[in-house]
């Protein structure tokens, strides 16, 4: 397996979440960090708790200029990790704004695929394309239908880039429940009911920590053999 020290790695979404536990776990190994997020005290803070020398750029990954701007100031790198993503929209689909599900593909989707387009080209060479989706793609629960569909777009979009970008390797990670952020708008009590809850009905007894997870991205950008999948990470989660 390929070494990560001295690599160029950029991570969208990686100033929090997974995006920052794999950012932590890579400056570990050595890497050269390069963070981005909508958010300006977000950056702050992620550049502040990571490695001495990266770096953080505010983006709106809704907006393709400024996505293409952003690649346009980091240059040349190694490895491009996409966990970005704004809270999932749940509840019943008959009163569900389609405005807003459109909403929540621009994040996740065409976010992804605009990073896709203008990163590639400043892709070295055994580098590789990390992307992100989730377990409610081949396991809706009800009230999901939005983010299951589009968690089901990136992995088409996924298999899809690898042969459109080879040899750049494409690959995709799908976790099951993890305690990040994401959950954040959630009341404490309700928060740790529902983790409690489902980490009991899960083989492994536990939800996942966003350090787990993180060795998963890494691993696909240090192996140098695998394109075009998708490694779930889930405590079983799709089995019960």
């Amino acid at each position: 397996m390929a070494s990560l020290k001295d690599k160029r790695i950029v991570l969208l979404g990686g100033t929090s979440g997974l995006g920052f536990a794999t950012a932590q776990a890579a400056g570990a190994e050595g890497a050269q960090l390069v963070v981005a997020s909508g958010r300006q005290a977000r950056v702050d803070r992620a550049v502040s708790l990571l490695p001495a020398g990266t770096t953080g750029h505010v983006c709106d990954f809704t907006d393709e200029a400024q996505i293409k701007d952003l690649f346009g100031r980091i240059g040349a790198f190694d490895h491009l990790v996409y966990t970005a993503g704004d809270a999932l929209l749940l509840g019943d689909f008959t009163s569900t704004s389609i405005a807003d599900a459109k909403r929540a593909y621009d994040v996740r989707v065409w976010g992804a695929m605009t990073a896709a387009k203008y990163g590639a080209p400043l892709i070295r060479t055994g580098g590789s394309i990390v992307l992100t989706t989730g377990i409610a793609s081949q396991r809706p629960f009800k009230g999901w239908v939005v983010p299951s569909s589009l968690l089901g777009a990136m992995e088409g979009m996924a298999r899809a880039l690898a042969v459109e970008l080879a040899p750049i390797r494409v690959n995709i990670v799908s976790p099951g429940v993890v305690r990040t952020e994401m959950w954040g708008s959630m009341p404490e009590d309700a928060r740790e009911a529902l983790f409690a809850d489902v980490g009991s009905k899960l083989l492994t007894g536990k939800v996942g920590e966003a350090s787990e997870i993180a060795e998963t991205y890494l691993y696909l950008m240090k192996q140098t053999y695998s394109t075009g999948q998708m490694v779930t990470v889930d405590g079983g989660g799709v089995l019960v």
